[in-house]
Parts: C-alpha cells; structure tokens; sequence
C-alpha cells in the first residue's frame, strides 16, 4: 500500500494566516527550524495502481494535488488520481476542499457517515452547493466496523470506528455528540493485509480504538496540541484541548503514554498539529521527546510505504 501525507497541520495551516506565536512568527523570519505545513489529509493506494483514495479534502487541496505528480496523471484531456473520497468528520479544515474539485464531469463519489451528511447538508451546506456543479454521489459510512470498498480504488479495503470526540462548530451534535460525528479508519491492503489506522482528530483513549492501533502496522493519529492549555497559556483561547476534541500528547494519559504501550512493530505518527505545538520547532525539547520515544511528526509530502 502507498501512503501520501498531502497536508499535516490542523486547521489554519502552519504558519497561520493571522498569527504571529512564537511558532508562526519564528517559521516566517526563518529564528525557529520549522517547515510550513497545510491542512491535514492523506491519500492511499495499493501497489501499482494508480488510483488513490483521498481522505479529507483540506482548503489547501489544489496547492496539495499541485505538489503530488500521482494526482493528476493526465491520461486524457480531463483526468485525476482520486478514485473516491473519504471524510472522517465535517470540520471546514477537511470537508470545504470538496468545493475546489467541483469541475469534474461526474457525480463526486464521496463516503461520509450519517452525521456528518446531515451536517455537510444544513449547517454547512457544501454538498447541496456541489449539487448546482459536478454533483455529488455520496455513500453512508457502516459505523459497525464492517469493511467496505471505493469502486475507483481497487485494492484497498476501509473500516470505520466511532471516536470520541467534538463534532464541527456548526452541527447540532457539537455539544452532545453522536457516533459518526469523527471516526477513525482502518485502511487495509487486501493483497498484503497490511494495516494503517488513521485518526487525525482523537478526544479520549478507548478499548476499542487501542485494539485498532494494535492491530495495525502503522497508526497516524492525533498531533493537535502539546498541553491540554496549550491555547489557553498562548492566550488564544479558553478552552482546552479536549474541550474541542483532542487529546494531548503529554500529560497524564496523554497520546505519548498511549502510543508508548505500542509495540515496536508499530510506526507511529502524530498528524493534524496545530500551529501552536512546540513539536513543530524542530530544535524544541518536545520535539526531542518524541524522537526518544519513537513518535514521527507527519510533513506534507512524505511517502511511505507500507
């Protein structure tokens, strides 16, 4: 199976638009080693093939299939490399890049869970503006763990499991949320059984997500945020991370005590980081932790094979 990390950060991006923390401002006049990062999504494909899952549309995407030769293989006059297109939540940093890909000349084939249709259909509407375009050919997303498949992606098999987590600002669920609203997904090449668990928004440790992660040859989740007041300290916000869905990486109970209980076998990555995380400073003690321990911060572009 081949992996491509076409954006890493959360959303807003690294360096953010309008901010000027010690992160974004230092990556910009070049004080703090750091490289820039778009908004978080990944694709997949299995081995020779040259159709790609796409999971996650970013607001970055056009910038994201401009730097990735395999999305735009130019086999005729109007082509991509996006067989079908999977989104774990309906948060405007992975759903509103839908509305960059809307020349296509067919129904877009797009997997979403009933939560999140529901949101992408009220709320924030970017499905019905998408039906005044190329249309859209949505799939319900089994929220039972049973596998399915993306007929533009052959090779590759998905499962999906309910998180705990926040549902987007604009939904009904975000202060009483339902299954559905985020998922992870496990993503398995069915020629080498060969596993990744994908998991970029990730609130509370359960047995059910922990047994995913060991079952899988590479998990890539959760990065958002250091400290569990990491905004709050920065004077960005006043609420904590798991006030708005993630779980931090240190701390008691944090992701890195949770990945550290992984088996060696396992490669571990933190993606969607958020533009305030001092693991983004490439020279930082946190950054430094995370290497002792064997935990990988995704960057835009990476290929990995699996």
């Amino acid at each position: 199976m081949k992996l491509i990390i076409l954006g890493a950060a959360a959303g807003g991006g690294f360096p953010q638009w309008n901010c000027n923390c010690r992160n974004c401002a230092g990556v910009r006049s070049g004080s703090v080693r750091a490289r820039p990062r778009t908004q978080s999504s990944i694709c997949v494909a299995a081995d020779g093939s040259a159709d790609w899952a796409l999971l996650n549309a970013s607001p970055d995407i056009l910038q994201q299939i401009k730097a990735t030769p395999e999305l735009q293989p130019g086999r005729r006059l109007r082509d991509t490399g996006i067989g079908g297109i999977l989104l774990v939540d309906g948060q405007i940093d992975h759903a509103t890049g839908l509305f960059m890909l809307r020349e296509q000349k067919t129904p877009m084939p797009l997997w979403c869970a009933d939560p999140v249709h529901e949101d992408l259909t009220t709320g924030n509407p970017v499905l019905n503006v998408l039906g005044h375009y190329c249309g859209v050919d949505r799939r319900p997303v089994p929220l039972d763990g049973a596998p399915f498949a993306m007929p533009g992606v052959p090779g590759i098999e998905f499962s999906a499991l309910p998180l705990s987590s926040k549902a987007a600002p604009y939904s009904p669920h975000r202060e009483a949320s339902v299954d559905g609203d985020n998922i992870g997904v496990t993503i398995t090449d069915q020629a080498s059984g060969r596993k990744l668990f994908y998991a970029p928004g990730l609130g509370a440790r359960t047995p059910e997500v922990f047994a995913r992660m060991l079952d899988a040859d590479c998990v890539m989740v959760d990065g958002t945020f250091w400290t569990d007041d990491e905004m709050i300290a920065a004077g960005l916000s006043t609420k904590t991370a798991r006030d708005i869905g993630h779980l931090p990486q240190s701390g008691p109970g944090g992701m890195m005590d949770w990945l550290g209980e992984l088996p060696a076998r396992v490669r571990k990555i933190l993606i969607h980081i958020n533009n305030t995380n001092p693991i983004l400073d490439e020279d930082s003690p946190e950054r430094a932790e995370l290497t002792r321990r064997g935990i990988e911060v995704a960057e835009d572009g990476w290929r990995i094979d699996l």
